[in-house]
């Protein structure tokens, strides 16, 4: 049955064309795949179909083909035609056009779309696990019934060993899995998934992934979902559309659709042997212990050593909640452990990193450069203001645009779109390209050691390869020490040279990257048999 229907849609921002005459029919139902590079235009159309009014197109039209009741205006799937609504009302089908509807109309519609956005987590902080799912339900309900089916849907996103945990101390991958919860409890007719599983490990991103299809799919609800996984595709999706600079120009069954796309990514370059320097970061049994009334002590991490030498890529990999990040930002100044050591080199001084003040710690973190995997950039200013003044780099004006299209083409941008989007700002890039421009402002500062959380997450293949190459040649040429957290297994045996295996806050093992991502499937294996 017909549900959503795109009618010769065109978008433009500053003139730029973004969607070109999308022609498109949904099925009730039916699951959509929607595959391209960064910048495509694959978060726009989520976007307008969620009822973002920014993104409101220019041209064409998007018709519902809906259930309606005409006493209270909820609405339904088609399917739904002359079923009893539970205000008493009797379900009328309609076909609506979107964006040219009566304002609660519209407001009724958006209501019933389920959106998860690309590192977009969009919790109550200080509300636990549990509230926050809750909250997504209403107080229409019975509370004790809200409660277990509350716990149902946390279970069903591996997180019921989470519940009294408050959202600000979980890991990125638990906090993405509480808002596939918050999302499943709004009982959507339409589930938008724009790079849902992105920053996750493997595994926790196949129990997702099956989540989807027992919570989604399997219920008969109408998902579209952009990956760059083609694994997520050939799995979830009925049908694939390949957009490429706003146009669709594949469509198809998803298999077929997804080798056509995964024949166009380029091999990255071949590492070449590294110059490795002596030592330059070394942790001795580090430790983050919080106290929490209801749970005790919670070891965040728990007796951790490593020694990082100079110029060397290091991948730390890991189930979420492991202990990656606290790590991390233990290393970098914005945690404070609770017990340990962790040095680092500057010139011919080694550094306490433990230690405030300008004379320890604050005298390295100039030189330590930090993409988290929630990075934000200044939403009022340019690219090119992102990449100068907002982050205090003084460079006389044109100097300061050469240097930053030249750092813009390091992260993947052609010269030709480096130039274009200097004056732009922020909220017109796709997810992709605002990720870019983050990794962009790490780089163009030239620090010394540069700390990557997550940094292939969203990406798609072919721009991946290219932050890949990018890491490779920054460290060539400016002789950088990186740090990097993944769960991007291919990522990390392209670009690291060693890696660390974490679970439960320790160190399990460190060696070659191939090592290490051998034994993080064995882990995988042993934890589904579990």
């Amino acid at each position: 049955m017909s549900f959503i229907t795109f009618k010769n849609i065109g978008k433009s921002f500053n003139g730029v064309e973004v969607l070109k005459n999308i022609n498109l029919k949904i099925e009730e139902g039916q699951t959509l795949g929607i595959l391209g590079r960064s910048g495509s235009g694959k978060s726009i159309l989520i976007n307008m179909l969620r009822g973002t009014k920014d993104y409101a197109p220019d041209e064409g039209q998007i018709i519902y083909e809906l259930a309606v009741c005409p006493e209270c205006l909820y609405v339904e799937s088609p399917s739904y035609e002359n079923e009893k609504c539970k205000c008493g009302g009797t379900y009328k089908k309609e076909s609506i056009d979107f964006f040219n509807c009566d304002r609660k109309l519209f407001a009724s519609i958006k209501r019933r779309i389920a959106i998860m956005l690309q590192r977009n987590f969009a919790l109550y902080d200080e509300e636990t696990v549990i509230e926050n799912v809750m909250k997504a339900m209403g107080d229409d309900d019975d509370f004790e019934d809200n409660l277990y089916e509350a716990l149902d849907y946390l279970e069903m996103v591996q997180m019921n060993h989470r519940i009294t945990h408050v959202a600000r101390d979980l890991s990125g991958g638990e906090k993405q899995r509480v808002v596939l919860a918050r999302q499943l409890a709004k009982k959507p007719m339409l589930f938008l998934a724009d790079e849902p599983t992105g920053t996750l490990d493997p595994q926790t991103a196949e129990k997702l992934h099956q989540t989807l299809i027992d919570a989604v799919k399997d219920k008969g609800i109408t998902m579209l979902i952009t990956s760059h996984w083609p694994e997520v595709m050939n799995k979830l999706a009925d049908y694939v559309i390949w957009l490429e600079k706003g146009e669709i120009v594949e469509e198809g069954n998803s298999e077929e659709i997804v080798q056509k796309f995964l024949d166009t990514v380029p091999l990255p370059e071949k590492k070449e042997v590294p110059n490795i320097g002596d030592d330059e970061i070394i942790i001795k049994d580090i430790k983050k212990h919080y106290y929490s009334i209801e749970r005790g002590v919670i070891k965040a991490v728990d007796g951790v050593s490593l020694d990082i030498d100079k110029n060397e890529i290091f991948g730390i990999v890991g189930l979420s909640g492991s202990g990656k990040t606290t790590l991390t930002r233990m290393l970098i100044g914005l945690t404070e452990p609770s017990d340990g050591d962790i040095e680092v080199k500057l010139g011919d001084d080694w550094i306490d990193m433990t230690k405030v003040g300008p004379l320890n710690r604050g005298r390295v973190i100039p030189y330590i450069g930090l993409l988290h995997q929630e990075y934000s950039l200044y939403p009022h200013r340019t690219v090119l203001g992102n990449l100068t003044d907002a982050i205090s780099l003084e460079l006389p004006a044109e100097f300061g645009k050469i240097r930053a299209i030249d750092v813009l083409t390091t992260v993947g941008f052609d010269s030709t779109q480096a130039q274009n989007i200097l004056n732009k700002y922020p909220d017109s890039l796709s997810g992709g390209e605002r990720h870019r421009v983050a990794l962009a402002q790490v780089l163009i500062k030239e620090p010394n050691i540069i700390v990557l959380d997550e940094p292939t997450g969203t990406m798609d293949p072919i721009t991946r390869i290219t932050v890949t190459d990018s890491i490779l040649k920054a460290r060539k040429d400016l002789g950088q020490t990186f740090l990097i957290v993944s769960h991007d297994m291919d990522f990390v045996l392209d670009v690291c040279d060693r890696a660390a295996l974490m679970r439960g806050g320790k160190v399990l093992k460190t060696g070659k990257p191939e090592e290490i991502v051998k034994d993080l499937s064995v882990d995988e294996k042993e934890k589904m048999l579990n």
